[in-house]
């Protein structure tokens, strides 16, 4: 079922409210008050200082690195950098959080009114950019991981992760469905990557989501919200968030009240199951880490990290549009992930083509249909394939070398082999007849043992073009050129 900005119920229309607390790992070398490694798959308790483990007297030291990585984070979600933020402490108490509290940030955080731009469908069936707002980005540090399916009676405890850096991205609930709601984690996990802020691995739970949802009626306030925690897959998000889209209908439609409680996602059943009742910022009893000094950056220190930004997929689309003149599909998938987009660039680098930007649109085409199909395939790499090999292969195309058709032959082998284009064409023979009078010597053949197909023809059975050049096409293997063959056939047939 899917469920775009309304949802039809027997009473009426509802109107869904998405909003979306993203939990991103930092990448650096320690935790963020401590020196402790954040290297994932180490021994269980084997990366833990005295700080994570809650030892008494043990005083916090701000990685810088953290900072810097947030500041980074927020220029690229265009959000504003706030010279002055506090670090709070949230209190609750887990098992796996030894401390008994937090090191977080609630009431100044070191990022805030940012936005992102995702595609949407709109009612027209085309692509529309939606605006998504970003509330804040604030730092904190992760707590431990609770382990139950290790015993049946018994829980376990691995502190690895306690102290380990977050940025937490809460959005505006701009969003409406669960397609929204997909996009939107693609694309700031996409800028993560590109950025080098964060990992974006969700396998490996260094970027999770939280998903808050509500139902009311159009134009109407705010619904109560469940929150979803902890979802790991994008996948996994859409599929929650639909889930809890029909359940909350069907209380609202009976008449029922929501709950505000926090829920949890079972991908095996697909649905969603009560965790605890939601608790609000009171019940933290935030106030300002003691042991921490306000966080007061300079102007300067934004300014150098802003200088420093890489190219992000937005900017990489639009220049890969105009420059190699691709459609908004193709540049989409080729940005999506910063590997493939380098891999293109380094393919596009070894080019010699003389027409490089014809070139590069082939080059887009068989990168993102044969290669992308045998990595598949094959449960391959792009490191599988090196750039500069489809860059021979294209080049190969583009200069009347091989056909089209006969370089998906050539592709395969370089694929099984890891020889070069040009080694097998000539290995195999493969090279394109691009002689005329080769070509029309065939082309003369062929049409002197059909008389009657030449008659039909000219009698006005058009589609019998066809057959001539699949004659002339089979007579040569594939290796005639298909223009030219196209092009005597027409002069001899009229």
């Amino acid at each position: 079922m899917t469920h775009k900005n309304l949802v039809k119920g027997k009473t009426g229309e509802w109107e869904v409210v998405i909003g979306l607390e993203v939990h991103a790992q930092v990448v650096s070398k320690s935790k963020l008050f401590a020196t402790a490694s954040t290297d994932f798959g180490a021994e269980p308790n084997s990366q833990v200082g005295f700080l994570d483990a809650g030892m008494p007297g043990m005083l916090p030291v701000l990685n810088t690195v953290c900072v810097d990585q947030a500041i980074k984070t927020g220029l690229g979600i265009n959000a504003e950098i706030n010279l002055l933020s506090v670090f709070d402490r949230k209190n609750y108490f887990y098992a796996d959080l030894p401390l008994g509290y937090q090191i977080s940030q609630f009431t100044r955080p070191i990022v805030s009114m940012g936005y992102l731009d995702i595609d949407v469908e709109g009612d027209n069936k085309q692509v529309e950019t939606k605006r998504i707002g970003v509330t804040r980005l604030h730092l904190e540090m992760d707590a431990g991981k609770s382990i139950h399916d290790l015993h049946p009676s018994k829980s376990y405890i691995d502190f690895n992760r306690a102290g380990v850096a977050l940025m937490e991205i809460v959005s505006e609930p701009d969003m409406r469905s669960s397609s929204e709601a997909q996009a939107y984690v693609k694309k700031l996990r996409t800028i993560l990557r590109y950025l080098g802020t964060c990992d974006g691995n969700m396998e490996q739970g260094s970027l999770r989501v939280d998903a808050n949802i509500s139902l009311r009626r159009p134009g109407a306030e705010f619904g109560t919200r469940a929150e979803i925690k902890n979802v790991n897959s994008i996948r996994f998000l859409g599929q929650a968030i639909e889930y809890e889209i029909d359940r909350q209908l069907d209380i609202l439609e009976s008449g029922g009240e929501i709950v505000q409680e926090t829920r949890l996602f079972d991908p095996t059943k697909g649905e969603t199951r009560s965790m605890r009742s939601k608790e609000n910022a009171h019940d933290y009893r935030y106030f300002p880490d003691p042991d921490l000094l306000p966080l007061r950056l300079t102007q300067e220190r934004v300014d150098a990290i802003k200088a420093n930004m890489p190219e992000l997929p937005d900017a990489k689309k639009s220049r890969f549009m105009s420059e190699f003149t691709l459609t908004a599909y193709d540049a989409d998938v080729l940005v999506a992930e910063k590997e493939t987009a380098d891999y293109y660039e380094s393919a596009i680098a070894a080019l010699t083509a003389k027409d490089k930007a014809a070139a590069a649109k082939i080059l887009a085409n068989w990168l993102i249909s044969e290669v992308f199909a045998a990595m598949n395939r094959d449960s391959k790499g792009l490191d599988a394939f090196h750039p500069t090999s489809l860059a021979e292969l294209v080049d190969l195309i583009q200069d009347g070398t091989i056909s089209g058709k006969i370089a998906k032959d050539v592709f395969a082998k370089m694929w099984e082999t890891g020889k070069s284009a040009k080694a097998l064409v000539n290995d195999l023979g493969l090279e394109q007849i691009s002689d005329p009078a080769q070509i029309q010597t065939i082309v003369d053949e062929i049409i002197a043992k059909n008389p009657d197909n030449v008659a039909a023809y000219k009698g006005g059975k058009q589609q019998l073009f066809g057959f001539f050049v699949g004659q002339v096409m089979a007579t040569t293997k594939g290796k005639a050129n298909p223009g030219l063959v196209n092009e005597l056939l027409r002069k001899v047939l009229g």
